[in-house]
């Protein structure tokens, strides 16, 4: 009891701090058709207006909007005497821009959620969302029934998840599904932007001349401060309690995902620990995951990229992993140097997620302990 009551008082505080406009006794009718419709069953079942069941889909309390998108950011030098000091352990979401390493940290994350990059450049327009009850961050290209559009905060969460919505069309979207889930473009599903979630320390080392987002983000918010007091740390500690749930391990553990259609495949970072590039399977298909205690990804392997040999390697030239080849390959699946060079590799869905996130969106996943 204390336990939740502690973290509603720390979610009161979000909600106080985003001017909150709404309340959490139920759904809302937040962006797209809203979520207080009859599902005309009276079972809860989804309705024709949602891909996902209405009774599950959950006013979080600050309203649409009150958790404010930044959508025009700046992003300066790591050494500009603007930047909130950050420490080498901070997580940081990361991502490459025509050319340009960026990251943006947790401390923006939590209170922001979804920035929205490049809305001034035509086709380059990036939207990156993180939620912060999920721990998962995603990126995908900033447009909506055809025409570049920012994503906004709805202020509903489904399985306890970020619900954004587009301006463009006022559709509602799930993070985790990576789909529009109600609205004018239900069913719709985003063209992602390959994202890694890492700590400061190994974003730097990875891309050294890397740009950081500023905290003069036009809001006043107390960055630097966590807004959900001991959440991530108690594994029983839910706003709302997500369904299914899988005891396989700790609710709030971290874990990486690759994530199929209807399954999942999950990893824990402990047999990563030092560097490590296993070669797997799922859902028929070959992949090679790679990475350390701080990060993993990975690819898909096809044709006679399959024959071969991957081994871990973090070099500050920018290299994450090198093959039998003498291929060199960045965090992202570009080979950097070799007889390879400029050869990408084919990502998957994939995600850095709590646990119970993972098995709440894709029930019974695999794990690769």
């Amino acid at each position: 009891m204390k336990t939740k009551i502690y973290l509603f008082l720390a979610l009161l505080m979000v909600v106080s701090a985003c001017s909150s406009n709404g309340d959490d006794s139920g759904t809302s009718s937040s962006g797209g058709n809203g979520g207080n419709g009859d599902n005309g069953d009276g079972d809860g079942d989804t309705n024709s207006g949602w891909l996902i069941p209405v009774a599950d889909v959950k006013d979080g309390g600050p309203g649409k909007d009150g958790i404010p998108s930044i959508d025009r950011p700046t992003f300066i030098n790591p050494e500009d005497e603007t930047v909130l000091a950050i420490t080498d352990d901070e997580l940081v979401v990361g991502y490459v821009d025509r050319g340009q390493a960026k990251a943006i940290p947790h401390y923006i994350l939590d209170w922001h959620e979804v920035v929205n990059d490049n809305l001034d450049i035509p086709g380059e327009a990036i939207t990156i969302s993180y939620c912060p009850l999920t721990g998962t961050a995603f990126g995908w290209e900033s447009s909506s029934g055809g025409m570049t559009s920012s994503y906004g905060v709805s202020g509903l969460l489904y399985n306890t998840n970020l619900i954004m919505y587009d301006r463009n069309t006022d559709s509602n979207w799930s993070q985790m599904r990576l789909q529009c889930v109600n609205g004018e473009l239900i069913g719709d599903v985003p063209t992602m932007v390959d994202v890694l979630e890492t700590d400061w320390a190994t974003w730097k080392q990875l891309y050294p001349d890397t740009k950081i987002i500023s905290a003069n983000t036009g809001f006043d918010r107390a960055y630097g401060f966590y807004p959900y007091g001991n959440y991530k740390e108690d594994h029983d500690a839910f706003l709302f309690t997500p369904s299914p749930m899988s005891d396989l391990l700790p609710n709030k553990q971290r874990v990486f995902a690759i994530l199929g259609e209807n399954r999942a495949k999950a990893y824990t970072f402990s047999p990563f620990t030092g560097g490590n590039a296993i070669r797997d399977t799922f859902n028929g298909k070959n992949y090679l995951v790679v990475g350390n205690e701080k990060a993993i990804t990975a690819f898909e392997l096809n044709g006679n990229l399959s024959l071969l040999t991957f081994e871990y390697e973090l070099s500050d030239s920018g290299g994450f992993f090198k093959d039998n080849e003498g291929n060199i390959w960045d965090v992202f699946g570009k080979a950097i140097s070799g007889p390879r060079i400029g050869q990408q590799l084919q990502t998957p869905s994939k995600v850095t997620s709590m646990w119970f996130a993972v098995a709440a969106f894709y029930p019974v996943p695999l794990l690769q302990s």
